[in-house]
């Protein structure tokens, strides 16, 4: 039980490191609009570097990159938002079964669950402000 509830709480947190890091601004790739660094398989720099591409392949590949890193954001923002909701439901469920001491631990993880998506947010918002 106690390594669900730790897998549950790392999941969690890895899903809000995605989160922040997947948004346009301030992401892979740093204040530039995001992925012309290194970051995943999209990044220009990344495929640039990979590649060998060339300036003009680069001006080409460049436009699909930024056509595509809106519906990319989106299609992440989505998943992250039902990942908590299912994530909220399946604590909701737990706790009940819980002995007080264990439903005290586990109030415990919750709270730093919600103090790490508070703080990734905070993270999203001084990123987006660049």
């Amino acid at each position: 039980m106690k390594r669900n509830l730790l897998t549950l709480a790392a999941i969690g947190a890895l899903a809000l490191a995605g989160y922040a890091f997947a948004e346009p601004q301030g992401g892979f790739g740093g204040p530039h609009g995001g992925w012309h660094g290194q970051g995943p398989g999209l990044a220009m720099g990344h495929l640039t570097k990979a590649l060998n591409l060339t300036a003009e392949q680069q001006s080409k590949v460049q436009p699909l990159i930024d056509q595509a890193r809106p519906q990319i954001v989106a299609i992440h923002k989505d998943a992250m938002e039902k990942t908590h909701a299912i994530m909220d439901k399946t604590m909701s469920q737990i706790r009940p079964m819980l002995t007080p001491d264990q439903q005290k631990k586990f109030d415990d993880l919750q709270k730093a669950r919600q103090d790490m998506r508070n703080a990734m947010q905070e993270m999203h918002n001084a990123m987006s402000e660049q």
